[in-house]
């Protein structure tokens, strides 16, 4: 299936719902068994057993979380979203925002087998640590 504008909102939406509800499993249900995720052109993680793990070590961090789609561009079976993460670090107790937005490559069950994402991980650390710029 080729995802249009509507359908790769509701993909969007619903991956934000996981994350803001704190479902680490269903954040991997999103992704294909042979996925590979890279945020910020870091180290990857394959298959949505290491993508949950990351989700779930997110979700632990910032119990209040909540991701907030942005906006949203697709094409054949390749989608962009871009979010918005809000919560309050577990140890320091600082507010943290910060939006990003991943790149995904879509198979035809609509699964993530690819995703590129990006985000100020610099301005990230400061937040988490209380610095002001």
């Amino acid at each position: 299936m080729t995802p249009d504008r509507e359908t790769a909102r509701s993909l969007a939406k619903d991956h934000c719902a996981a994350w803001t509800g704190r479902a680490p499993d269903l954040v991997a249900s999103r992704y294909a068994e042979n996925a590979v995720m890279i945020m910020n052109g870091g180290a990857p993680l394959t298959g949505p057993s290491d993508i949950g793990s990351m989700a779930a070590g997110f979700m632990a961090d910032f119990p209040d979380l909540v991701l907030t789609l942005d906006s949203v561009l697709v094409a054949d079976h390749h989608m962009i979203y871009a979010w918005t993460f809000d919560g309050h670090h577990k140890e320091t107790g600082n507010q943290v925002r910060f939006s990003g937005w991943e790149e995904w490559d879509l198979d035809d069950d609509l699964k993530v087998v690819k995703s590129l994402g990006w985000y100020d991980s610099a301005d990230y650390e400061r937040q988490v640590a209380g610095e002001h710029i």
